[in-house]
């Protein structure tokens, strides 16, 4: 009968591990290991030596409150002869004596969190669990070092912000490997209402960056649980931080922690999706930051953003709108619930502006699902498939109570940004969500999304055209001029109404007031006939 190994003491080799396992960053005086991959733990026995096959040692890996084989949160296993990377496993990889060099691996799909690791009747040991983009084996896993550099390991980035003539680059820090900051994020998934509810079961979904992303998604806004911010968009800042001021998540994250879980005061789209993209990185998942110019807010899932206006151009409330700009994240990951094909980015939304299963969350969902126009993936394929490529229909109101509407096809999702691996030029991806506008490859995309008014509109050519045009040299501060090109693409003369207004406009849609406005009240064109009007000039 093999001889238990009395262990006496241990050295958890956390500078060695930790550094192995490239989370040193994070400190070395704790042990902060990554799943599938070993670690080596040095025992020092009590009595006797350690005798291959005669001597055996009972391992016991748990996590979270109520850990259970069944929910995949305890794992049992003792020694073998070798490392098995496809599940928890134990070796001893030192020659018989009084000194035990153990390694041990974790199940590559195992949940990650606070870890205790039991070995035999007196060896207790504490570590903490994360996913493993460098481990074949883990779903999150990234097969191109510079990714992961950037992706996972770089604490510094460049959010895209300002406008689609004007990108401007916003540095942050995303300090993921800040003392406290994992601690913190690790709170976060336990804070969340799933896991206050039902502890065993939202524990066991950490093994799934799925589940964890959609958590997080949620986590980082404040509307329907203890999250991390709270979202103003309007003016004045009172009892809290205009979002215009943050430079970093740290801040964030350790204010949340120390204020018991109340939400910081106050975010804006790039904002949560920065704070979301600390966190993704600090458990391990690969994380970018992306913007979205023109980014439009579908609130009815139709794809198509209805803006309505009466006769002098004036906004007419309406849930939906274009934003200048709008910031989300991408996590890196397969989708084993998908086809193969909608494997690697998956984009998720932090910013809380529509429920999803009754929670203000988004994703993720496939970014080559949104490219293909696969809109019955999880999750939340419309929402995002508007945002980069909905219609926009502008609806006038007249004053006798008819209307007169014009559809828009390609103002929104404008280049789509995102910072470039090792440097902090612009990379535009997108590509990565819609196909060239009129290839036969968008037309296809928009079949397979039931986007019938996207078809109508390419069949149907005849009508009023309108363009506007302004100077390609435009600059702030300065006077420009704005054009409008009509053309009458019908077979008989058009006599019409030409209202041109322009206005003000926040980034997130908000109209202000006129600062332009020409009423023109007959204009003639003749069949295939197109002209110039100077519809005025503006200063920005």
């Amino acid at each position: 009968m093999a001889q238990a190994l009395d262990i006496d003491r241990w050295n958890l080799e956390c500078e060695f591990n930790n550094t192995d396992h490239r989370t040193d960053l994070n400190g070395i005086d704790r042990l902060i290991v990554r799943r599938g991959q070993p670690f080596t733990i040095s025992l020092y026995l009590r009595s006797g030596i350690y005798q291959p096959g005669d001597s055996s040692l009972d391992c016991v890996a748990e996590t979270g409150p109520q850990p259970s084989e069944q929910y995949g949160t305890r794992a049992s296993f003792g020694l073998s002869a070798n490392i098995d990377t496809s599940r928890w496993s134990a070796t001893v990889t030192s020659p018989p004596g009084d000194m035990v060099a153990l390694s041990v691996c974790s199940a590559p799909d195992a949940p990650i969190g606070h870890y205790t690791l039991t070995l035999g009747r007196s060896g207790r040991i504490e570590f903490v669990l994360l996913f493993n983009p460098w481990c074949p084996g883990d779903a999150v896993y990234m097969d191109n070092e510079q990714n992961l550099a950037e992706y996972v390991l770089s604490q510094d980035g460049i959010i895209f912000r300002g406008s689609y003539k004007h990108p401007i680059s916003t540095p942050w820090n995303f300090g993921q490997f800040e003392s406290g900051i994992l601690d913190i994020c690790l709170r976060i998934l336990d804070m969340n209402p799933k896991c206050l509810k039902n502890p065993g079961k939202d524990c066991s979904g950490r093994r799934n960056p799925i589940y964890v992303s959609r958590v997080l998604s949620a986590m980082v806004n404040c509307n329907d649980d203890k999250g991390v911010l709270l979202g103003k968009w309007t003016d004045g800042y009172e009892g809290g931080v205009s979002p215009m001021f943050w430079r970093g998540s740290v801040e964030i994250l350790r204010n949340w922690d120390t204020q018991a879980c109340q939400p910081v005061r106050y975010g804006q789209c790039w904002v949560f999706a920065a704070v979301a993209c600390s966190i993704s990185r600090a458990l391990g998942i690969p994380c970018r930051v992306v913007t979205n110019y023109h980014s439009a807010h579908d609130s009815n899932s139709d794809l198509v953003i209805e803006r309505y206006i009466n006769e002098n151009g004036e906004p007419i409330q309406s849930r939906e709108m274009i934003w200048n700009y709008h910031c989300w994240v991408e996590n890196w990951m397969t989708r084993p619930d998908l086809k193969s094909d909608f494997n690697g980015w998956q984009a998720s939304d932090p910013t809380p502006q529509e429920k999803s299963e009754g929670v203000y969350c988004c994703g993720p969902i496939p970014v080559r699902a949104i490219k293909e126009g696969e809109l019955v993936f999880k999750y939340d394929a419309p929402f995002v498939f508007a945002e980069v490529n909905a219609d926009v229909i502008t609806i006038m109101k007249k004053k006798d109570g008819n209307t007169s509407k014009v559809t828009s096809t390609a103002v929104v999702g404008q280049k789509i940004s995102t910072k470039s691996v090792d440097s902090d030029a612009r990379e535009d991806i997108t590509h990565l969500y819609k196909y060239p506008e009129g290839s036969d490859e968008e037309r296809e995309a928009f079949k397979k999304a039931n986007h019938q008014n996207k078809l109508l509109q390419q069949q149907e050519n005849e009508g009023l055209h309108i363009t506007i045009k302004v100077s390609s040299e435009m600059r702030k501060g300065c006077d420009f001029d704005v054009f409008a090109v009509v053309t009458n693409n019908t077979q008989r003369e058009k006599k019409c109404r030409l209202v041109f207004g322009s206005c003000a406009m926040s980034y997130n849609g908000f109209l202000g007031k006129n600062c332009g406005f020409k009423d023109l009240l007959n204009v003639e064109l003749s069949p295939g006939e197109g002209e110039l009007w100077n519809a005025c000039s503006l200063r920005v």
